[in-house]
């Protein structure tokens, strides 16, 4: 398909329509992934519990990927822009937009929530049962695990890009599970925010706004660095004088910057 690669936004949408897209996918991931713990509030755990909580936001990915992927690269997460803007597969340029629909979409999904389940709020609220060095560490380790998913299936194309939102939203329940107990596996920061906003509990918001954003840094510069060079293993043996450069890659210019599908 003319301007769309296998797991990127169309090079020629619009930023209004991508900005658009990513509103209303950040809407349905944070609306779909707080409502889950809010409603197994009401029902006193009754409702699905850990693991219907993390089937909820995996799923949430998972559909957002596949509607709005090729329009806007379904980001969803200030983490994942930061991470590929650092990395050199998103611009600059788009970065404060993105995040600025993005926290955007977050107030408006967790107000809605709080004026269909109030006052059962406090149940979509992020907040640690650990202690803030145990939360900031899970955090980390439980968003760079994403993001290194996250860089595979959109950056290289040896990986299946078509299947991107089931690799994501499959980390995503993953990381839920592991993580939702102690932490609530935010892995995002809007995902904290809004509902933080909404119900005026912001015990432990740092935590969410910091860790995510440094471990989905780490884990995008970690499958930069080890991902195959695109070039024949034969040119990288003979051609000596570039042993020790990165691997070649599309994205190695400013001018070469593209989207991609993540979360």
């Amino acid at each position: 398909m003319a301007g769309l690669n296998c797991v990127g936004a169309a090079s020629n949408v619009s930023l209004v329509r991508k900005l658009g897209a990513e509103f209303v996918g950040t809407f349905i991931m944070v609306f779909g992934a707080a409502a889950a713990p809010i409603v197994n509030e009401k029902h006193d755990g009754s409702a699905g519990g850990l693991v219907g909580n993390a089937a909820c936001a995996g799923l949430a990915v998972m559909v957002v990927i596949f509607s709005t992927g090729h329009i806007s690269g379904a980001h969803l997460n200030p983490a994942v822009t930061i991470a590929f803007a650092a990395v050199r597969h998103f611009p600059w340029a788009q970065v404060l937009p993105y995040i600025v629909v993005q926290v955007s979409a977050s107030l408006s999904a967790s107000f809605v929530l709080k004026a269909a389940f109030h006052p059962y709020m406090s149940g979509g609220v992020t907040v640690p049962t650990v202690n803030d060095h145990q939360a900031f560490a899970l955090e980390f380790v439980v968003t760079f695990i994403l993001m290194f998913i996250v860089t595979a299936v959109a950056t290289d194309s040896r990986a299946v890009g078509e299947l991107a939102g089931i690799a994501v939203g499959a980390t995503v329940i993953l990381n839920s599970l592991v993580a939702g107990t102690a932490t609530g596996g935010s892995m995002n920061p809007v995902r904290s925010l809004g509902p933080a906003v909404a119900a005026g509990n912001f015990k432990g918001l740092w935590i969410y706004l910091v860790a995510p954003p440094v471990g989905a840094l780490a884990g995008a510069a970690t499958y930069s660095v080890v991902k195959l060079s695109d070039r024949p293993q034969n040119q990288v043996h003979d051609d000596s004088s570039r042993v020790d450069a990165p691997s070649a890659s599309p994205y190695q210019s400013s001018s070469n910057i593209q989207d991609h599908n993540i979360i």
